[in-house]
């Protein structure tokens, strides 16, 4: 016979030494369980502060002063209380500054006069919408935040861009025409050399006669993605190849596949939490940022397209329709229209310093093509002068009249400008770095490469808070939903095991404080499917309370009051833990190869498992010794 009175041995078979009295804990005990619920109770203290609509106001140049920072949020403060839009505060921080406002709708209407105030001659500031933290300083000097919500609940941005697929097919098209004459001069056939040789999506190539004309279609027979058709071309035979649309489609495809792919890689950069980046259409993309702290930089760094070009200077006998030319440090530089290789050649880019001069630096690491592209080019050029070509796309946005209304019309600006212009001291491989950049640049620009590089020019369309992307009313029946599971097993428990409910209700509501602690402490975003794993969460805390005192009631038909509360919690804790922990694996898969949803539904979960654990073991424990640990007990109700 098992002995299982006070002087038992432990569950490990460890025995009790200098046991003052039945089921109580040692001081220590009680101090750590109590000093866990303050932490936990100081850590989710931040989630009772709700944010302010706010806008968050940033100089497009670094080389801006706080004061002119300043001076900017009080010329826009002027206007809006000109408009009737209440300020509740202003906030001047590192590079950027804040103003609150009262509500969303204020939120949307001060963003467009903010734009018009600031940006009326040139666009010097982006404006950008935001949550500003209300969490006073004390606890944010404990480092204590608020816990992040998904879109479908509160905060986060939500942008709508627009691919320019004409920009890009357009780009597909020249780059075709440059491959069609060099494979003609390799192939040594005379065509005729035209500034107009393209039009549109169509490349129109001239020839001196036919019979070239016709060696000409069997060289470039490989262009299978064109529609090709002997047509005369400025009076002389002449080839015109058109992309098919077919082609166009594929293109469209690859287009958006690729900027998905790259916008995915610039949020994760930006630190987002379950961020949602998904085609819209044919030629749109929508991407929400849930819990994002600094949306300014997030609206510039979607918003950029850039791009790198490496080619070679240009020769005194290089044919000048071969050439472009820029200005560079004061003076004019020819360089090769020809790339090298460009930023998708990119393999990893890290922004350092020079430690001879001390500048800001790009480290830059090709792939296998690039690489051998780079060492094939420069190995014959010692000596010959390469260049490396910035080119940005910057989106304009400008107002006209249509119809009798006023309409934003989007496009965009194509910046060129070198950066780097120095002697091939030797053959170039796979890695090398790029100096002559401010520190933003170089950061902008790593971080750019690094993502990947945009296969189409795109442009922010819509921009906006997202309260609830369900809606409203959602939100509050997930929240009600909560409220009511909550309250009805509060009760129950109550009603159906007296103290001891009272005793799992305390620890039921320690559970969902920790948890919402370590869910803000871990930065994890909160969504919808998360509220249902919250649900999940507290009935799986009350199955623990459960079966620790169903075992209680079995153990009382044979064992006295006080070895019935001890027998009672050791054996149900092989068969909680079992249940916890398997279910703890299927949250931890959930998490590895689930994405959005799945996510947060998993990290909720896994979360709400550990903490379940400790108030069903350590917490509820605690107040049932508390409540009758060390008494002489003649019967005991459950």
């Amino acid at each position: 016979m098992v002995d299982s009175g006070p002087e038992a041995p432990t569950l490990l078979g460890a025995p009790r030494r200098n046991q003052a009295a039945p089921n109580s804990f040692r001081p220590w005990q009680y101090l750590l369980i109590v000093g866990v619920l303050v932490l936990g109770a100081l850590y989710s203290a931040p989630n009772l502060f709700q944010p302010d609509p706010a806008l968050q106001i940033r100089p497009r140049d670094n080389s801006f002063t706080a004061l002119e920072i300043d001076r900017a949020l009080a010329k826009v403060e002027q206007a809006l209380v000109q408009a009737s839009i209440p300020v509740v505060g202003i906030d001047s921080l590192d590079g950027f500054g804040l103003l609150r406002v009262t509500s969303d709708e204020h939120q949307l209407r001060a963003r467009e006069i903010a734009i018009e105030t600031l940006n009326s001659g040139q666009e010097q500031y982006i404006v950008a919408l935001n949550r500003a933290s209300t969490t006073p300083d004390w606890l944010k000097n404990m480092g204590a935040s608020p816990m992040s919500l998904g879109l479908d609940l509160s905060g986060g941005v939500h942008f709508l861009l627009q691919v320019n697929m004409d920009e890009y097919l357009q780009s597909v098209v020249n780059s075709a025409a440059e491959g069609i004459q060099d494979k003609l001069r390799e192939s040594r056939i005379v065509y005729v050399p035209s500034r107009n040789m393209v039009d549109g999506l169509s490349v129109r190539v001239a020839f001196n006669d036919e019979d070239e004309r016709d060696r000409a279609s069997e060289v470039l027979v490989e262009y299978q993605d064109y529609q090709i058709r002997e047509l005369p071309v400025e009076g002389k035979p002449g080839l015109v190849f058109r992309l098919t649309q077919e082609r166009i489609e594929a293109l469209e495809d690859r287009a958006i596949s690729q900027n998905l792919t790259s916008l995915r890689n610039r949020v994760n950069e930006l630190g987002v939490s379950e961020p949602q980046v998904q085609r819209l259409g044919r030629s749109r993309i929508v991407v929400d940022l849930p819990g994002i702290q600094d949306s300014a930089r997030a609206k510039e760094i979607l918003n950029k397209f850039a791009n790198l070009e490496f080619r070679l200077a240009g020769l005194p006998n290089t044919p000048r329709f071969q050439q472009e030319t820029y200005d560079y440090e004061g003076r004019t530089q020819d360089i090769l229209r020809r790339n090298i290789v460009t930023g998708n050649n990119v393999q990893d880019a890290q922004q350092s310093f020079d430690p001879e001069t001390s500048q800001p630096q790009v480290s830059i690491e090709l792939d296998n093509d690039g690489g051998n592209r780079m060492f094939d080019a420069t190995k014959d050029n010692v000596g010959r002068a390469m260049a490396i070509l910035f080119i940005e796309q910057k989106p304009r946005v400008k107002k006209v009249v249509k119809d009798g209304k006023i309409e934003n019309v989007f496009s965009s600006v194509e910046e060129r400008r070198l950066i780097s212009v120095a002697n091939i001291q030797s053959a170039l491989g796979f890695q090398f770095r790029i100096t002559g950049l401010s520190l933003r640049e170089a950061q902008d620009l790593a971080l750019l490469l690094r993502a990947g590089a945009l296969a189409a020019p795109m442009y922010i369309v819509e921009e906006r808070t997202v309260g609830a992307q369900l809606g409203d009313e959602n939100i509050k029946a997930g929240w009600q939903s909560v409220a009511i599971g909550f309250i009805c097993v509060l009760i129950f428990m109550l009603f159906y095991y007296r103290w001891f409910g009272l005793a799992a209700n305390i620890a039921l509501t320690m559970n969902l404080m920790l948890l919402v602690a370590i869910m803000s402490i871990l930065g994890a975003t909160l969504t919808l499917p998360g509220i249902a794993g919250i649900v999940l969460t507290v009935g799986m805390a009350v199955d623990a309370n459960v079966l620790i005192f169903s075992r209680i009631r079995e153990e009382l038909e044979t064992r006295s009051p006080q070895a019935a509360i001890q027998a009672g919690f050791e054996r149900a804790l092989l068969t909680i833990t079992d249940a916890n922990v398997t279910t703890f694996f299927v949250a931890i898969i959930l998490l590895s190869i689930g994405s959005g949803p799945v996510r947060g539904f998993a990290v909720t979960l896994a979360v709400g498992i550990v903490t379940s654990m400790f108030t069903a073991i350590m917490v509820t424990r605690s107040v049932v010794n508390l409540m009758y640990g060390g008494r002489k007990l003649e019967s005991l109700k459950v």
